[in-house]
């Protein structure tokens, strides 16, 4: 199982980005896969999910509205659309698939291992 984040970038404050997150070596229609990101000195978080199978989503309520996330499922590929970009969005954003393909909404458990290297996401006040 392999997830790779990329798209990361400098933005300036309310600029845009979209992340992608490609996936390889398991069946992805099977499972949810989840955005997350970490901040320097803060413990990562999950911002979002999207169920590949009935494409369900969920968002956390700090990016709510802002981002959404979308599935190309032709390309075992899932991305990440952020607007409206905020200084405190700054962080490395890594995605990862659930833990199991039958799971809870949101999944409660991620494959571990399954995180990738992430990519730097920098917003400019």
């Amino acid at each position: 199982v392999q997830l790779q984040a990329s798209g990361g970038g400098l933005v300036p404050d309310g600029g845009s980005l979209r992340l992608s997150c490609a996936a390889s070596g398991f069946n992805f229609v099977d499972y949810a896969i989840g955005w997350f990101r970490q901040a320097p000195g803060k413990e990562r978080e999950e911002i979002s999910w999207l169920s590949i199978l009935d494409g369900s989503t969920w968002y956390q309520r700090s990016v709510k509205g802002r981002f959404i996330i979308s599935a190309d499922n032709a390309k075992n590929t899932v991305y990440l659309q952020m607007n409206s970009l905020k200084p405190e969005d700054t962080a490395v954003y890594y995605c990862a698939r659930s833990g199991r393909d039958v799971y809870d909404w949101p999944p409660r458990d991620v494959l571990a291992g399954s995180w990738g290297q992430g990519t730097q996401v920098t917003v400019s006040s």
